[in-house]
């Protein structure tokens, strides 16, 4: 019986990448985090991709890929499917190498994503919304890709792209003064982390590579614990630069030999990160880019003493998201809560209702109600941010008390997400 191959890159593949790209790609700063090695008593640098001309990495694999085509299949065009950063890299290669390329976009991706991408790919790409999700997109690129025999360029699952996201890793080791204990990596499809971990494998085979994906996302962990490639059913899509249904399978097949380890962290904990190092060190995140930094307090009694890098891997954020990072941080935290709330209605309710009930650090950020007739009382949705987490209990006796508890709704989902 004839054994499988796995793909594995060589140094000499990834070297040549580094040299292919230098052209269009920042040699992104290995920074010391004076915020994180306090905290952990470590030494912690983080490697900042959110400082790519495209504010994330995927420059990398995306240049690789489209400046090792045949001049056939350049003049051919190329095709690609992605609602986020893959697509800004695959458009500003286009322009830079000269080549047409058509991106399949999600009718939903935000507007500014869109216009992003039609900035860096100018004259050179063609913009197409397709369907309600990703895999709607991807299943018409595939399809044109088919029908005009132009080349898809992958945003995960291909040797070239991997090769490219190695160079991140390439860079790491050339640029850290000593050997790194740890590296911590953000996994979405898996092209970074298997393109990284193969160069520790070369050049530093004693460091820990550690994957971190969203609790809501986790594909590569499922697979790795199934020894097979799995699709999951159903994910969290809120961070949307590392949530996948499926890893790669180039890219599972290497992470089975080269990562020693995949943690999960909670999309709140995620967000709680944005908001510090935006307003400790003004460094501006996505979601996928805080996830390695968001899972160091699951290590710190692991790291206290070593040297570690977190890899920083974009910075395209819309503003438009920030209430919803500030209001799952807090839910995260235990500071945020909902409640129905029955009103007695008579004049002087809602009075008593702070007066009495409310503490004087508790703040109603979230307030609807409705006056029912012929009741004596009528519900109210009330969302309350308070101080401190031990709060919550006492909170809830007042309410019980006075009789105007009605039903809590932080721990039913599916009433909470219809109702706030």
């Amino acid at each position: 019986m004839k054994e499988t191959v796995i793909y594995t890159p060589t140094l000499k593949s990834i070297t040549d990448a580094a040299s292919r790209i230098k052209a269009v790609v920042v040699k992104t700063p290995l920074m010391r985090s004076f915020t994180y090695s306090r905290k952990y008593e470590a030494e912690v640098f983080l490697k900042r991709e959110d400082l790519q001309q495209v504010r994330s990495y995927k420059i990398r694999g995306a240049y690789n890929k489209m400046s090792s085509l045949s001049e056939a299949e350049k003049q051919n065009g190329i095709v690609c499917a992605s609602a986020g950063n893959h697509a800004q890299g695959v458009a500003l290669s286009c322009s830079r190498l000269h080549i047409h390329g058509t991106i399949y976009m999600p009718a939903t991706t935000p507007k500014q994503k869109v216009e992003q991408v039609k900035m860096f790919g100018e004259s050179w790409v063609t913009v197409v919304l397709e369907g309600d999700t990703f895999d709607d997109s991807y299943t018409k690129a595939s399809e044109v890709c088919t029908l005009e025999n132009k080349t898809f360029v992958h945003p995960f699952d291909d040797q070239k792209i991997i090769e490219g996201q190695a160079t991140v890793g390439l860079e790491v080791v050339t640029q850290a003064e000593q050997p790194l204990d740890y590296v911590f990596v953000p996994v979405g499809g898996g092209g970074l982390i298997a393109g990284l971990s193969s160069v520790f494998k070369y050049l530093s085979p004693k460091t820990k590579i550690i994957g971190v994906e969203p609790e809501g996302a986790s594909a590569m962990l499922y697979s790795l614990s199934r020894k097979q490639n799995t699709t999951l059913e159903s994910i969290d899509k809120f961070v949307d630069g590392a949530a996948v249904q499926r890893v790669g399978d180039l890219n599972f097949a290497i992470a089975q030999q080269s990562v020693d380890h995949i943690a999960t962290v909670p999309e709140g904990k995620i967000c709680q990160t944005i908001l510090e190092l935006y307003n400790r060190d003004a460094i501006v995140v996505e979601p996928a880019g805080a996830l390695t930094i968001s899972v160091l307090d699951q290590f710190a009694e692991e790291i206290k003493g070593k040297k570690i890098a977190c890899i920083v891997s974009g910075s395209n954020n819309d503003i438009t998201r920030t209430p919803e990072i500030k209001e799952r941080a807090l839910l995260y935290q235990g500071l945020k809560h909902y409640f129905i709330i029955k009103f007695p209605q008579r004049a002087g309710a809602l009075k008593e209702f702070v007066a009495e009930i409310l503490g004087p650090t508790d703040d109603i950020t979230y307030f609807e109600y409705s006056k029912k007739t012929n009741r004596e009382q009528a519900p109210a949705i009330v969302g309350l941010e308070i101080k401190n987490p031990s709060d919550l209990e006492p909170l809830i006796e007042r309410m019980k008390e006075r009789k105007f508890f009605g039903e809590y709704l932080n721990d039913k989902p599916a009433l909470f997400q219809l109702l706030v």
